[in-house]
């Protein structure tokens, strides 16, 4: 068991975390990232991205993540391949305990663990993520211009996610398990009043079928969850939109959650109810949960942890002189 010691801990490896760790090690604060689960987050999990700014052409998320890992290590940043399993935030520096039992202590901790998806669990739909799968309008939606599409799910996320197909199909089917949304009524309203979208009640995901060469996603085999008949709607592109789980099982007791389970920062920065602890990227962050975002809300935890560190470093100097 080896202890590691930073001004700067950092948990998470997503655009979040390393984008925190190239601040943070461009400020001297000679940065650790613990891993975590999934190196690299859900980027590594991602194909085509088109969305993220400087490429013109389309590139590989992977190949993104590698990018972003070189150059935080080229700046400084140690990664440290190891998942937290307990955390003492309760004084500084704060503790964190990793699965093998080495320990890890900053005198800062910026956590960007991420969200992910919730998914239906079907063979099928792994099968097919990517190839016409996906749980995420706002990055995939571009390629299926002018195509045939579905978005599964009752809640705000899958309104939204619908609505905003639109801007791209002309053809979008919202299917949800039940007789009634549990989106807001206002979202419903602009649902209802949109003509390029038609809405399947009392209709489960049975089964994502696939085709062609390369295998793509071709139709949704549906089951009525009142009668049980089951019936095919072709569609090219299938979103499921039935929510995230943010990543903060860790901090339950530790930090602050809103009522959805996402760590609670303060309006317009990324501090969190303990100080000396920021939240960046999806796991404080429920309604964009972009790349580009997460990445910017990483910039601003380490601009935030960093001055949090002159101002207590500040005070010791002035106690010292008194």
């Amino acid at each position: 068991m080896t202890t590691h010691t930073t001004r700067m801990l950092i948990l998470g490896s997503g655009p979040a975390g390393l984008s925190a760790a190239i601040y943070g090690a461009r400020a001297g604060m000679k940065p650790i990232v613990v891993q975590g689960i999934q190196p690299g987050g859900q980027l590594t999990t991602t194909t085509d991205v088109e969305n993220y700014p400087g490429f013109r052409d389309v590139i590989q998320g992977p190949w993104l993540m590698d990018e972003m890992q070189a150059q935080a290590e080229h700046v400084g940043t140690r990664l440290m391949y190891d998942t937290i399993v307990e955390v003492d935030l309760s004084r500084r520096p704060f503790r964190l305990i990793g699965d093998g039992g080495d320990v890890y202590e900053g005198e800062v901790l910026v956590i960007a663990t991420g969200a992910q998806a919730k998914w239906l669990g079907l063979d099928s739909e792994e099968a097919l993520k990517g190839k016409g799968v996906s749980a995420c309008a706002t990055c995939d939606g571009f390629f299926y211009r002018g195509r045939k599409v579905a978005v599964i799910g009752g809640g705000n996320t899958a309104v939204e996610e619908a609505l905003y197909l639109t801007n791209h199909s002309d053809d979008v089917t919202l299917i949800h398990r039940r007789d009634s949304l549990r989106a807001e009524k206002i979202l419903q309203e602009r649902l209802f009043a949109n003509e390029k979208i038609t809405v399947l009640w009392n209709k489960g995901v049975e089964r994502f079928v696939g085709d062609g060469d390369p295998e793509g996603l071709v139709a949704l085999e549906l089951r009525d969850t009142v009668t049980g008949e089951l019936s095919r709607l072709d569609v090219e592109g299938g979103f499921v939109a039935i929510g995230h789980h943010p990543a903060t099982e860790l901090f339950r007791g530790h930090l602050e959650l809103d009522a959805d389970g996402y760590i609670a920062v303060q309006t317009g920065s990324t501090r969190t109810s303990v100080e000396g602890v920021f939240a960046c990227g999806d796991v404080m962050d429920k309604v964009y949960r972009q790349a580009v975002t997460a990445a910017g809300t990483g910039c601003m935890a380490a601009l935030d942890a960093e001055r949090f560190l002159a101002e207590v470093e500040f005070e010791h100097v002035r106690e010292a002189a008194e």
